[in-house]
């Protein structure tokens, strides 16, 4: 039987690399889903976020910034998730349902919660970008995370 802290060492694990997972995929779907666009300046826009328009100007700091904020978001989005599994598993038995669940919640938080309040300020929401923003954290975010929590419950 396991004690509990080695049941919290394992998650504390489990979180540090799914975390890093959902955020380098996520990384991965804006980079596709601008195509066109340098990686540079999608991290500078996540920069922007705290920085404002001077982030746009700013060098390699600035990447960094956003490279920072960007799995700190990742991070915290994961964890949230990880831990509310469970839970929401008693609610929606159907994984892949919990998994477009917390894709459209990650997406409407971030959209219509945040980014609103942020220096970038709220933009026009168009239905083309919805589908593919919450796709994109569907396929990055919800079923990475539930498939490695539903595992993890089932053992």
């Amino acid at each position: 039987m396991p004690t509990t802290n080695t049941y919290k060492t394992g998650a504390l694990k489990t979180i540090i690399w799914l975390g890093f997972l959902t955020g380098s995929l996520d990384a991965i779907a804006a980079m596709l889903l601008s195509w066109g666009t340098s990686p540079e300046i999608i991290f500078k826009f996540i920069a922007s976020g705290y920085f404002g328009k001077p982030a746009f100007n700013g060098g390699v700091e600035m990447v960094v910034a956003g490279v920072i904020f960007h799995y700190l978001i990742a991070y915290i989005f994961t964890l949230f998730f990880y831990l509310l599994y469970p839970f929401v598993q008693n609610i929606a038995k159907n994984k892949y349902v919990v998994a477009v669940i917390y894709g459209g919640i990650a997406w409407v938080i971030m959209n219509m919660l945040v980014i609103p309040f942020t220096p970038i300020g709220a933009f026009p929401i168009k239905p083309l970008n919805v589908i593919k923003g919450v796709s994109a954290l569907i396929i990055c975010l919800g079923l990475p995370v539930v498939l490695v929590a539903d595992r993890k419950n089932h053992k």
